[in-house]
């Protein structure tokens, strides 16, 4: 049976909006993650030390804006609404198994990439650190390692709720027309 709050029209476009909206915003922080692995961290990897600290402390303070905050947290709350909204429905264990696996890699940023980024913030002017080498090693191979973490999981969520919009549009039931829904049916065939 489905719920009824997503089988009216009206109640199907905001529940299909809400997912829409999360699927992007977990798709941008799906693609921050993963240019940071690709990208990022393998160029910055041929600086010299000093050179690496600078940047990733200017990076890391970049962030810290609210059009990033916007989708960062939009990742985590755009999908809890939108479990709410389809309970009841095909897709709520999609959209809730996404939950679940941005939760992991939200607490990986918060207990993991943030202290680094702070450690490595703390560590001050990079002209001025007496051993810019050491710094950099307790910081890069752990960051970049939990980061491709984040990436797989925030990937993984992505997908996740791709499935579940597909499966909003069929109406929460895989691979059945609307025309074959009992109801449909009969006012179909009158």
């Amino acid at each position: 049976m489905r719920d009824n709050r997503v089988t009216n029209h009206r109640g199907q476009g905001t529940a299909a909006a809400v997912l829409g909206a999360a699927v992007i915003a977990m798709g941008l922080i799906s693609g921050t993650f993963y240019i940071f692995s690709c990208g990022v961290m393998p160029g910055l990897g041929r600086s010299d030390d000093r050179v690496f600290i600078e940047v990733m402390q200017n990076t890391n303070d970049a962030f810290n804006n609210p059009v990033f905050f916007a989708s960062f947290f939009g990742a985590l709350l755009l999908p809890a609404v939108s479990a709410w909204q389809l309970r009841g429905t095909r897709s709520f264990r999609w959209v809730l198994a996404a939950l679940v696996a941005y939760l992991v890699a939200f607490a990986i940023t918060s207990g993991v990439s943030v202290p680094l980024n702070n450690d490595l913030a703390d560590a001050g002017d990079p002209a001025k650190i007496a051993d810019p080498a050491a710094v950099r090693e307790k910081f890069e191979d752990a960051w970049l390692a939990w980061n491709i973490v984040r990436g797989v999981l925030s990937t993984v969520a992505v997908g996740l709720l791709a499935r579940a919009l597909v499966l909003l549009g069929k109406g929460g039931r895989p691979d059945q027309s609307a025309y074959l829904d009992s109801a449909a049916g009969s006012s179909a065939s009158r």
